[in-house]
């Protein structure tokens, strides 16, 4: 399987032209899997609620959404996105799943600083099945939470989808332990440049579920990148003959 990321800088509240950028990076892409930043299409730095509501969109309905969709049918790829959501009186920071159709959102669990002012709370983590595996999804601040890979984990996620707009410098070493805790693929994609005194530190990666860093990108420069994965690492929980990191749990153990 070809599971990859984009990683660039999108104008601030810019959807059509981040929309139209996104695109015409992807031009000559051969992918399976591709996982763009967390709300790619409108940059991160809002100072008000009022501010999201007037460039967010309905999923599957919004205009973002249905150009994912027609990129993914042109292009025979799965799309995993990030974008802000409208639903009602709600607002959410969310990440939809394309593969030439609409296939499902997911919205962040874990708000980061000021976006707790700016979006609503989603509530849960699945996985969607896309071209014969489970894919789960998290965006950006849930990596700080081992919770959120676990529950992925636990779910059967053969690979984790990672939408990012970074700003702490941890993530990608301890994107590391993630996935070797949990044996399982991950592709982070963030984002680079800067919004108001917002700096984003880049680094978008693939990481392996034997913990290494398949490749991780710079800090500032914009980058496509594709790698080619052994989706049957994932399925392997066994460490050895004795071991099996997701059998040898004792729940009743980790009780308060």
């Amino acid at each position: 399987m070809k599971v990859g990321f984009v990683q660039f800088n999108p104008g601030f509240r810019d959807v059509s032209g981040n929309v139209r950028k996104m695109s015409e990076r992807v031009s000559g892409v051969d992918a399976d899997v591709l996982v763009l930043p967390e709300l790619f299409n409108t940059g991160y730095a809002f100072r008000k609620r009022e501010d999201v509501k007037r460039v967010a969109e309905e999923v599957p309905d919004g205009e973002t959404t249905k150009a994912l969709i027609s990129l993914s049918k042109r292009k025979d790829v799965c799309i995993v996105a990030g974008l802000a959501e409208k639903d009602g009186g709600k607002l959410y920071n969310s990440a939809v799943v394309v593969d030439k159709k609409f296939v499902g959102v997911y919205r962040k669990v874990h708000l980061y600083a000021t976006e707790k002012k700016l979006f609503d709370r989603g509530n849960e983590f699945n996985v969607f099945p896309v071209r014969g595996i489970k894919l789960g999804v998290m965006i950006c601040f849930d990596w700080y939470f081992p919770e959120s890979m676990r529950t992925l984990a636990l779910a059967g996620a053969d690979l984790i989808a990672h939408p990012a707009n970074l700003v702490m410098p941890y993530c990608p070493d301890a994107m590391i332990t993630r996935c070797l805790e949990n044996r399982v693929w991950a592709v982070t994609a963030d984002r680079i440049g800067r919004e108001g005194k917002i700096s984003f530190i880049g680094q978008s990666q693939i990481t392996s579920p034997l913990g290494e860093i398949i490749h991780r990108a710079s800090k500032d420069e914009e980058e496509v990148k594709i790698i080619d994965i052994d989706i049957s690492l994932s399925r392997n929980k066994n460490l050895n003959k004795y071991n099996n990191i997701l059998e040898d749990r004792k729940p009743s153990s980790y009780k308060l």
